[in-house]
């Protein structure tokens, strides 16, 4: 393919990327297609000669289209939202033809100076103090990854990249029992082990289904009254089966008084603190050592965007840099070479996006966007509420909450959501709360409207009533 050919084509796909999303309600939001139906119309040895376009994107649209769930539809409600805004994704599409790989300094510096611009902007926008200085990691499992490797050599006086963890004692971590499942991968990566992750349960009648903090620091000096290592706390804001937030500002206090690593894990609430209003949810964040959220969910940044803030960058620079002398550069030191803040040594140009999105929409369009979303589903949360054949399981938190049919059992919860989602108008996904399965609900859609959250009312309580309770 020549640049003339490169340049007409980019052209039709991106008229066909705009007919798609306008055309997005049309389609139903998971794909139906069967396992296997894809592979099966895959050859199973690559061509030796080269064809021209137009027949490699007539077999995407009979191949890839019907097997793809569409994550941009406006009632997608399922998981949380993975949102691919228009300014990112022509930002993505410089990135992607302009290709510079941005682990120095040196080797991108508008890359490198452009992502501590853009992580301030958030910074700020989210109400972070003076102080905190971010990076771009991939996803959030990668900031959690992060910030648990420098528990573990805060915690081993830097001596575990050198000697391991054999022989010596093991660093324990503390978390709720609400976090995600990235906090376990993390400990496993990190060498330290399931068993030294402690998962304290929420203290009951908690609104929030916070953690017990009580219960927490009584664990804290058990471990040390038996030789054990604390080493670090991990607080939720926002946990994903139904939005756990935990008491960050007494967790601080705790973190403080036994000299822990406190990380707070915000991946999908952290957007909303764009919006004063709701910063409540995680009062005394700015005393913890690290958090992290994902503009690449609500924010609208294209996946893969996730900012991590960090209060002493030395120490993660500590845990995680190497330098080979191929790597070392004249202006070591004078900026920001962020492959010593992550794990990959190689990085994407991520800034760019943020900088397209937040100057096209500004911080009142996308907390609008935000309020609209917490709104409707707050409305729709009472609507259901008032149906009487419908419980609420778990009040929003944002724009999250979960509910269940009364008196069905389990499978039966399970069937409907399999009807709902094969049904295709909406998607919603299940989790397992206090020991029942109910339904999640989750508003964050960039292109959803208030008419999207009647369709999902409606479709529930149309499956519902087609659907067998067992």
């Amino acid at each position: 393919m020549n640049w003339d050919e490169f340049a007409d084509w980019g052209g039709k796909i991106a008229a066909r990327g705009a007919a798609y999303h306008k055309t997005l309600r049309e389609r139903p939001v998971r794909s139906p297609v069967k396992p296997g139906e894809i592979i099966a119309q895959l050859p199973e040895t690559p061509p030796e000669g080269g064809c021209d376009m137009a027949e490699i994107l007539e077999d995407f649209e009979r191949i890839v289209m019907p097997g793809l769930t569409h994550w941009q539809h406006p009632r997608f409600f399922a998981y949380f939202p993975a949102n691919a805004a228009p300014p990112s994704m022509l930002a993505e599409f410089m990135v992607t033809t302009l290709a510079p790989q941005c682990m120095l300094w040196q080797t991108s510096p508008a890359a490198a100076e452009m992502e501590e611009r853009m992580l301030d902007w958030l910074r700020l926008s989210i109400g972070l103090p003076e102080g905190f200085q971010g990076v771009i990691q991939d996803s959030a499992s990668s900031a959690t990854l992060a910030a648990v490797l420098v528990m573990r050599e805060r915690a081993l006086k830097w001596e575990g990249n050198v000697r391991g963890l054999s022989g010596g004692p093991t660093p324990r971590i503390y978390c709720s029992s609400g976090v995600h499942t990235s906090i376990d991968r993390a400990i496993w990566v990190a060498g330290i082990g399931q068993d030294n992750l402690i998962k304290i349960p929420a203290k009951p009648g908690d609104p929030n289904r916070a953690l017990d903090t009580d219960a927490l620091a009584a664990q804290i000096r058990e471990d040390r009254a038996n030789g054990l290592l604390p080493a670090g706390i991990i607080g939720a804001t926002g946990g994903t089966s139904v939005g756990a937030s935990d008491d960050i500002a007494a967790l601080a206090r705790i973190a403080g008084d036994e000299d822990l690593y406190l990380h707070v894990d915000a991946a999908w609430a952290g957007a909303a603190m764009i919006c004063p209003e709701f910063r409540d949810l995680w009062d005394g964040v700015e005393q913890a050592d690290s958090v992290v959220f994902n503009p690449h969910k609500w924010l609208g940044a294209q996946f893969d965007c996730s900012a991590h803030f960090i209060r002493d960058p030395d120490a993660l620079r500590q845990t995680l840099a190497i330098r080979p002398e191929y790597l070392k550069t004249q202006t070591d030191g004078a900026f920001n070479d962020y492959s010593e803040w992550s794990v990959p040594l190689g990085r994407r140009f991520r800034a760019l996006k943020l900088w397209f999105l937040i100057r096209s929409y500004g911080l009142s369009g996308l907390r609008e966007m935000i309020r609209n979303h917490v709104t409707w589903s707050l409305a729709l949360c009472n609507k259901l509420r008032g149906h009487s054949e419908i419980e609420i399981t778990s009040e929003p938190i944002l724009s999250l909450f979960s509910f269940r049919p009364k008196g069905w059992s389990d499978d039966a919860v399970l069937s409907l959501v399999e009807a709902i989602n094969t049904d295709g108008r909406i998607y919603l996904t299940q989790t397992n709360l206090d020991g029942q399965i109910v339904i999640r609900f989750q508003a964050g859609s960039f292109g959803m409207e208030e008419a999207d959250a009647e369709m999902a009312y409606l479709t529930i309580l149309e499956m519902i009533r087609k659907t067998d309770a067992g």
